[in-house]
């Protein structure tokens, strides 16, 4: 991709074959791996990157966004604008998937850095690394939910713990990571697809609280749904919450609400919304197909049982169960990609062993979860949606996200083993 520029998905479709017969694999096992590698990826973000892309053209498209951009620049002033955009997204991640959070928040990002007149990764970077750090570290996320409870840990306990270690990650990586950069460094070119540079007058944007409760109503409906899997008992209710709650369904259900709030509402045709719909969606084709081939490289990797082969080498290890649970967590994210079959396979290795040693669960749990978050590069689907929703070369891919994830990594490992002290 780098020497030859050849395309991104070509390049890892081939490489994926490529692996997978060098891993001992017929030619056929590796077609068929890609191929559920391919399905199983880009089936379950389709319908988040589809719905998400069409709410944040709709956002852009009717001033919807600059309406939000402008009232934070007003109310926060720029000298505090990335703080609170930390904040929003610490929040936001506490609820949604990290590609679910990317695709609603993004936009928002391009509108607030054009209001304040600020480079796009000055804001774009804390808010990727508020987002990623809570999927890996804080339950209720899927992954941090099952390491919890594979090592016995507290749910209550690890989130709290979670969310203090977050917080000094996520400023080092964040805020303080982009005063590395010169300003011409996070600069970006916003794709067309789920950002229009136009400027709206005051009487063409919606009203803030309109434009505020469109944008946020995928959160609304997963933060329901998360607090209804604590709350209530399995009834009809649950199944409704379930279904409201599920990244895909909340962000179509929020689509088809802006359709009205945002388009009937304010005086635009059927036909005017689905036009915005069919450009949202022909403008993310390769953003899909580089996604699902990111997706079919992992799962070869996976197929050939690389992890079996690094958690065979690690087993013997004389190292701290914290430092080992780490260190696993963390090789298995640089060769296999997945951060959610890092943190589980190296939790399902270290558990037994764990639990003869007398060390805080939750920490162990966390220290899979740091693992896990840091060394993102090619074989990760998220490092493929923040190079194309940030129009990002490889390279510059690479010394922004794939830093960042990295000092997320680090950090969580520092402050966890400062707190096995003590704990």
């Amino acid at each position: 991709m780098i020497g030859l520029h050849v395309n991104a998905f070509v390049s890892l479709i081939l490489t994926s074959l490529a692996v997978g017969l060098m891993e001992g694999m017929t030619p056929v096992q590796a077609m068929e791996s890609i191929q559920n590698g391919l399905g199983s990826s880009a089936g379950s973000l389709m319908l988040v990157i589809i719905f998400g892309a069409a709410i944040g053209k709709m956002l852009t498209d009717t001033g919807a966004a600059q309406r939000i951009a402008t009232t934070m620049v007003d109310t926060f002033g720029r000298k505090h604008v990335q703080a609170a955009s930390v904040v929003t997204a610490m929040v936001v991640g506490i609820a949604m998937f990290f590609e679910t959070g990317v695709v609603v928040l993004i936009p928002l990002v391009f509108s607030i850095a054009a209001v304040a007149e600020i480079p796009a990764l000055y804001i774009g970077l804390p808010v990727l690394a508020a987002l990623i750090t809570m999927h890996g570290f804080v339950p209720p996320h899927p992954a941090p939910t099952a390491i919890a409870g594979i090592f016995g840990a507290n749910i209550g306990k690890t989130m709290i713990i979670g969310i203090l270690i977050a917080i000094p990650a996520i400023i080092i990586a964040g805020p303080l990571f982009t005063k590395f950069f010169k300003k011409e460094d996070l600069e970006v070119q916003a794709p067309k697809a789920v950002y229009s540079d136009r400027e709206f007058t005051e009487q063409e944007m919606p009203g803030f609280g309109i434009s505020i409760l469109t944008a946020v109503l995928p959160i609304i409906f997963i933060f329901i749904k998360t607090i209804a899997d604590f709350s209530l008992p399995k009834s009809s209710l649950l199944t409704f919450t379930d279904f409201i709650g599920e990244p895909g369904a909340a962000l179509m259900i929020t689509f088809v609400v802006s359709v009205y709030t945002l388009g009937i509402r304010k005086g635009k045709s059927i036909k005017d919304v689905m036009n915005t719909f069919a450009n949202a969606v022909s403008g993310i084709a390769m953003i899909l197909l580089i996604i699902a081939g990111g997706g079919a490289f992992k799962q070869v990797l996976v197929d050939s049982h690389v992890d079996k082969m690094i958690a065979s080498v690690m087993m013997n290890s004389s190292l701290s169960p914290l430092f080992l649970t780490w260190l696993i967590a963390a090789v298995l994210r640089f060769s296999l990609g997945s951060a959610t079959v890092a943190s589980m396979t190296a939790a399902g290795i270290l558990a037994p062993i764990a639990a003869k040693s007398g060390i805080s669960p939750e920490l162990l749990a966390l220290a899979a979860g740091a693992g896990s978050v840091g060394f993102s590069q090619v074989s990760d689907a998220g490092f493929w949606i923040v190079k194309e929703y940030f129009n990002m070369s490889i390279v510059k891919t690479l010394k922004t996200w794939t830093v960042l994830t990295t000092i997320i990594g680090v950090i969580g490992l520092v402050c966890i083993l400062i707190l096995g002290m003590f704990m």
